[in-house]
């Protein structure tokens, strides 16, 4: 696998010590970033069931997946996760009778359409905590929360830090490109869901500008339906991602829908993908490997037009 480093525009141990990390926060390895000795005293919550990935991902990064007794079935960062751990959840669905069993002390979960999980569990006497953050500031507070809500404030606040400095240091490079792409990023391909703001913002870190940035800050999905794809060819995108939610992204679909020919990226054969799992979870892994997949197609594009 090629050096995330490298993907982004730093291309040596020395470039990457001048870029003030201490250690790669684009690693797809969670690691702690603060050691977590085995003698200190425990507090918090012991038994925490994950419904969505980007905590089982945080508390894998902070040393606390002992912690974890249940996971969300889509779960994939990291890998160990998804060979150690019982799974008892989609993302609109649960099995509240297993979620039970593992008597949890403290459930958490992302967003409104969890909301129905989360009462029924509520019901049933446990603790829950439904964040539902939607932006890169919201992305890196949720991981300084979580770590302070199961008693490891200081190892999270780290941790926020260093994805902090990640960001900031892909966002000085981009600034440095000759020029910046125009970026559609698509959500879903039936019917046509543009990205979240997020997404939005992680394009701008990445030395691009989202083509429909009024329709990113709409947190619900069908906010951000287009109804055919006249608005796509309109604002011209030099660069078109695709995401779907999972499903494989088909860049020659895409390509042949009436009237896309005339569209810069599809002129140029920029359609690209990025993996659902790295960019589509309001977690570590959008501050990462999601926004340096992002960064790496923006760097090629703005270098092949010097």
């Amino acid at each position: 696998m090629k050096s995330r480093d490298s993907e982004f525009g730093i291309r040596d141990s020395k470039q990457f010590a001048r870029s003030g990390f201490s250690e790669s926060p684009f690693s797809t390895d969670a690691r702690p970033v603060i050691p977590n000795p085995q003698s200190r005293r425990r507090t918090g919550p012991t038994r925490i069931v994950c419904l969505t990935e980007e905590p089982t991902e945080v508390l894998y990064a902070l040393g606390e997946q002992d912690r974890i007794v249940g996971i969300s079935g889509f779960t994939v960062r990291p890998p160990q996760a998804r060979k150690d751990k019982p799974k008892v959840s989609a993302f609109t669905s649960a099995k509240i009778d297993e979620i039970l069993k593992l008597e949890p002390d403290f459930v958490v979960g992302f967003s409104d359409i969890q909301a129905d999980i989360a009462a029924e569990l509520v019901r049933c006497g446990v603790e829950v905590w439904i964040s539902n953050h939607r932006s890169v500031d919201g992305i890196v507070d949720y991981v300084r929360r979580l770590g302070a809500l199961v008693g490891c404030a200081a190892r999270a606040d780290a941790y926020a830090d260093a994805l902090r400095r990640g960001l900031d240091a892909i966002e000085a490079i981009s600034a440095r490109l000759p020029q910046r792409p125009r970026v559609y990023f698509e959500e879903w391909d039936a019917p046509i869901i543009t990205g979240i703001r997020w997404v939005a913002e992680l394009v701008r870190i990445a030395g691009g500008d989202d083509v429909f940035p009024e329709l990113s800050v709409e947190p619900l999905a069908k906010a951000r339906i287009l109804a055919n794809g006249d608005p796509v060819i309109e604002r011209a995108p030099d660069i078109i991602l695709g995401s779907w939610c999972g499903k494989k992204f088909r860049p020659e679909r895409v390509a042949a829908r009436p009237g896309w020919d005339a569209i810069p990226a599809v002129r140029d054969g920029e359609l690209h993908e990025i993996k659902s799992p790295l960019i589509l979870q309001p977690g570590p892994a959008a501050l990462t490997d999601g926004v340096a997949a992002i960064a790496k197609i923006v760097q090629d594009w703005a270098h092949t037009r010097r």
